[in-house]
């Protein structure tokens, strides 16, 4: 069955041991690593330990199910629940386990891990049908999850950061938490004795890693700024995302806007009406989205709404030209917030 966070942080303080089997994929290498250790550690302190832990490699037991087996039924030579890793696991394995699980009597708990399935995976519709099974998939962090991982890893080591450090540090992470941590490290490792982050030391050593998200374009767009809502857009064709799910992300963003400015007009001061949206505007991002409020009115957003609706049913259309009808709409919108922008800073 899959496990929301909630679901696993339970897990973890107190392991259920009707879960004998967990597992973990999705493109976020990172996070997925993060869950593969925690739930070992869960069962074994010492995720070292080679009485209670022991890892294998998907081809491994791919090329001879008896490797699995026979570690899967060995008994703990120190007592206590011993655990399995498999790393790089594919859909081969769905078969060996449907023979390992049906009469298992054994409580060794086995953790599979893979960046290569996704939800349509042999593997991941076994795992979500098996009441014993816990699923976790691991995508691209949010903004949220970005600055969570900022400040538990700068807590952990001891070091604390100012608003605008935090603010910088966040902007140029990606949503990759293994790529994101080991910028952190770099970090800390720069900083020796210093105890406080200060702008110019993320600027020294953290490389301008961010990748694009849906709200990269929506934001760039809602800005104005042209060539780095293109550029956003192309990077998330290249990784697969549906340019639906950008035109989506595109009309929630401005009803977000609609709503802050009709707060706005019921004598909410801009800071009151961004602070009531739910769920809350990123605070990195603030700033920028302050600004759009400054340059779109309700006239306009109420088109480009118009545009958005049109687009989405268009996306249905097989025959249509997605990919370029949606980068068209990017152009006009961030066209629209662009000009907007400069008869603003002219005064009219």
């Amino acid at each position: 069955m899959i496990f929301k966070s909630p679901q696993i942080d339970r897990y973890l303080k107190k392991p259920d041991n009707a879960v004998k089997f967990w597992l973990v994929y999705g493109s976020n290498e990172g996070l997925m690593s993060e869950y593969v250790r925690n739930l070992t550690k869960a069962i074994s302190p010492d995720i070292y330990d080679p009485f209670q832990v022991v890892y294998l490699n998907g081809e491994d037991v791919n090329a001879d199910a008896g490797l699995l087996i026979g570690e899967f039924n060995a008994q703990s030579l120190m007592g206590g629940r011993r655990v399995i890793v498999i790393k790089n696991a594919d859909n081969n394995l769905t078969k060996i386990l449907k023979s390992l699980f049906d009469d298992a009597k054994s409580d060794t708990l086995l953790i599979i891990y893979s960046a290569s399935l996704n939800k349509k995976s042999s593997l991941v519709k076994f795992a979500e049908d098996a009441e014993f099974a816990g699923v976790i998939a691991c995508y691209e962090d949010r903004d949220e999850d970005v600055f969570s991982t900022v400040r538990t890893f700068l807590s952990e080591n001891g070091v604390s950061v100012g608003n605008e450090a935090l603010q910088l540090l966040c902007a140029r992470l990606s949503n990759d938490r293994k790529s994101n941590l080991g910028e952190l490290e770099k970090l800390v490792t720069y900083l020796g004795d210093k105890k406080t982050v200060l702008p110019e030391d993320v600027r020294a050593v953290v490389s301008d890693t961010a990748s694009s998200s849906t709200d990269d374009v929506c934001f760039f767009a809602a800005g104005g700024l042209k060539d780095k809502t293109l550029q956003a857009y192309q990077r998330l064709l290249n990784e697969g995302t549906d340019p639906a799910q950008v035109v989506r992300s595109l009309f929630y963003h401005f009803q977000k806007i609609l709503v802050c400015l009709g707060s706005m007009e019921n004598g909410d001061t801009i800071d009151t009406a961004v602070k009531k949206l739910v769920p809350r505007i990123i605070f990195f991002r603030e700033s920028s989205f302050k600004k759009q409020l400054s340059i779109w009115n309700r006239d306009r957003v109420f088109s480009v709404l118009e545009l958005l609706y049109n687009c989405e049913r268009d996306t249905r259309n097989a025959a249509m030209p997605v990919e370029e009808m949606v980068s068209y709409l990017l152009m006009q919108i961030s066209s629209a917030a662009a000009n907007a922008a400069a008869k603003l800073s002219r005064g009219y």
